[in-house]
């Protein structure tokens, strides 16, 4: 490969390299099949020469709409190898505007979609008279006007290649390091979506980054859960695996969400995965079905675990300093790992090395709980603008807490408000710079020379460094997501929201306000069915007026852990703890868009949708926690 290398040459080097090597599996029926390098390269070149010959130009835009499977790879790989830019759209996206303004905006020529998603698209093509071709992953007694399978492309493409292969060399060898490759659209929490352009060279350079903090060995296992839309996915799943020899797989796709959801499960334990793609909101949900199970066994099981769990993460520490003086735990530590968290381990196939986090903060609790049963949670840190990796911990390097080494040729600098960089362990904007940084916004120059700066772009998150801990960087928020008193004092919440809803079993989600107000609320969506178990424990009927009352008074309990001589005391400023719950009848999930597709609180759209709610909690009468709003909200 050259110094800067495109993806086509990235995947021509590792697709012969590892070629026997199995790349990618996928479960088709009840079987999981597997396609190895040199064949992943094979469907590749079909697909991107099938393109050329319908008349695809090089730089053109197609929009690629499925769930994660083997043609979403192979086919952004052949839309790459036919000179062309892919849109990756994200599955979730319901509404019909949302989906139209990224397939208008991009100006689109061709859309790659599968059989489950092209009802949406059928839906708006009326309106995008630029689409001349919809390419169905999946195969079709009928196919409308526009549309083609697949299968179509692909014979296309073999035809292609027997009658004028050097055709297609010369196109894909015509792609040059700064050619866009993807253009990726941001959520559009607070306008229209934003396009983030990324080179060739952002994706290959980036993977150089990742290999620098984070190894993987030869034929390891990933199991990707996270939409492939995500850059996240791209280089921290396919292309680092590429990378290094290993092979990736998908979740089974189901008739619905729900359907797709239940089989993660059974995909690990199939799979075996030595590796997984995680955000905070999945690795919540496997701590709690670990201790579901737990809990399910036996009380004296039950205490067992605590004790191990204890043990454990006495013995880690931070990582980075584990064991030391406590080093008599260690036998202990040995034991209770065999005894308890095998078994525990066995529920994720028994192969599993580490998880790698991402898309949001992750909870300090949550990395030691996962290291104490034997896979590690390494957060990382990154955005789309950055292709998307920063920094990440490892096993090699990590520190529980922290979000970790910054990747190899990269700089990083905190800077103040008026962009002075600040000094040691001062809390500052995070702002980089390296060939990893996109190429700006699509069809948006103002924004763009808003982000980047002289070369350097400007994250819009909070954070500092150390002299320490050189080369390791922390993340503590969003300068967007900052609380502001009524005498402009600022504060970042996402601490605060993380240990509640990681450490109570009777708090779903959480989010903090205040903006200029007297004093801080939280907005609390409560766990109904802990809460109205713990209520009957009591002997109490949850649907009572004191029931509610109670709930609401362990609700009240688990916020107030914090305040001084309490449980929690001293983890958070008291001046910034909430006055006044605002309890919740209604989760943030997806479909009423208050979470991204990371499964991330959107934190402006919550404060939008709940606008009412924060007003009321601001008045005498929302500040009483008995409040009919909260009372109706624990039913």
């Amino acid at each position: 490969m050259t110094n800067r290398p495109t993806i086509i040459e990235f995947v021509e080097h590792y697709t012969r390299e590892y070629a026997e090597h199995v790349f990618l599996r996928e479960k088709i029926g009840d079987t999981w099949t597997e396609t190895t390098f040199a064949q992943t390269r094979e469907q590749a070149h079909f697909i991107g020469a099938g393109l050329m010959a319908l008349g695809l130009k090089k730089g053109e835009r197609v929009a690629l709409l499925s769930q994660g499977r083997n043609l979403w790879v192979t086919g952004e790989l052949g839309i790459l190898y036919a000179g062309a830019v892919n849109v990756p759209l994200s599955i979730k996206l319901e509404e019909a505007s949302d989906l139209l303004f990224r397939i208008q905006h991009s100006d689109a020529g061709m859309i790659m979609t599968s059989e489950q998603q092209l009802p949406k698209i059928r839906k708006i093509l009326p309106q995008c008279p630029n689409v001349r071709q919809v390419i169905v992953f999946d195969h079709l007694e009928n196919y409308e006007d526009r549309e083609i399978g697949i299968d179509a492309v692909i014979a296309a493409g073999e035809k292609q290649l027997k009658e004028d292969e050097k055709a297609f060399e010369e196109r894909y060898m015509s792609v040059k390091p700064d050619d866009y490759a993807n253009i990726s659209y941001t959520s559009g929490t607070t306008a229209d979506p934003k396009g983030i352009l990324l080179t060739h060279r952002n994706y290959t350079a980036n993977v150089e980054q990742a290999r620098s903090v984070v190894g993987i060995d030869l034929d390891d296992v990933m199991l990707i859960i996270l939409p492939l839309d995500h850059c996240f996915a791209h280089v921290a799943g396919f292309y680092t695996m590429m990378s290094y020899g290993g092979s990736i797989a998908t979740v089974p796709v189901g008739k619905n969400a729900m359907a797709t959801l239940r089989n993660i499960p059974i995909a690990i334990r199939e799979t075996r995965p030595a590796v997984m793609l995680s955000v905070p909101a999945l690795a919540r949900n496997f701590r709690k079905n670990i201790e579901a199970g737990i809990k399910a066994k036996s009380a004296t099981v039950e205490k067992l675990y605590n004790f191990a769990l204890k043990n454990a993460i006495a013995y880690n520490k931070e990582y980075w300093n584990r064991g030391g003086w406590q080093c008599w735990r260690y036998p202990l530590v040995r034991l209770f790992d065999r005894l308890i968290f095998k078994a525990v381990r066995e529920n994720f196939g028994g192969r599993m090395k580490f998880f790698v986090g991402g898309g949001a903060l992750l909870d300090i609790e949550l990395q030691r709980y996962f290291c104490a049963v034997g896979m590690p949670m390494f957060q990382g840190y990154g955005l789309s603008e950055a292709t998307p990796i920063i920094c990440a911990n490892s096993g090699e390097a990590a520190i529980f807490g922290s979000s970790g080494r910054i990747v190899a040729n990269e700089e990083v600098k905190i800077c103040d408000g008026d962009g002075n960089i600040v000094g040691d362990g001062v809390r500052g904007e995070i702002v980089i710079r390296g060939e990893n940084v996109m190429a700006g916004y699509w069809k948006n120059p103002e924004s763009t020379a808003k982000t980047i700066i002289d070369g350097w772009l400007h994250t819009g998150d909070m954070g500092y460094v150390t002299k320490k801990h050189p080369g390791f960087l922390w993340v503590v928020g969003r300068f967007k997501s900052l609380l502001i008193s009524a005498d402009g004092e600022k504060y970042s919440p996402e601490g605060f929201e993380d240990s509640l809803t990681d450490g109570s079993p009777y708090v779903e989600q959480c989010i903090l306000h205040n903006n200029q107000n007297p004093y801080t609320i939280a907005l609390i969506v409560p766990a109904k069915d802990n809460l109205q178990a713990w209520c009957k424990q009591l002997g109490k009927d949850p649907k009572s007026a004191e029931g509610q009352k109670l709930m609401l008074e362990k609700i009240q309990a688990e916020v107030d852990a914090y305040k001084p001589g309490r449980k929690h005391a001293g983890e958070f400023p008291e001046a910034w703890l909430p006055k006044a719950l605002a309890v919740l009848g209604e989760q943030f999930t997806e479909q009423n868009h208050l979470v991204n597709s990371t499964m991330k609180v959107v934190r402006g759209k919550v404060e939008q949708y709940f606008a009412d709610r924060i007003d009321y909690a601001y008045t005498q009468e929302g500040k009483n926690l008995y409040n009919e709003k909260n009372m109706q909200a624990v039913l």
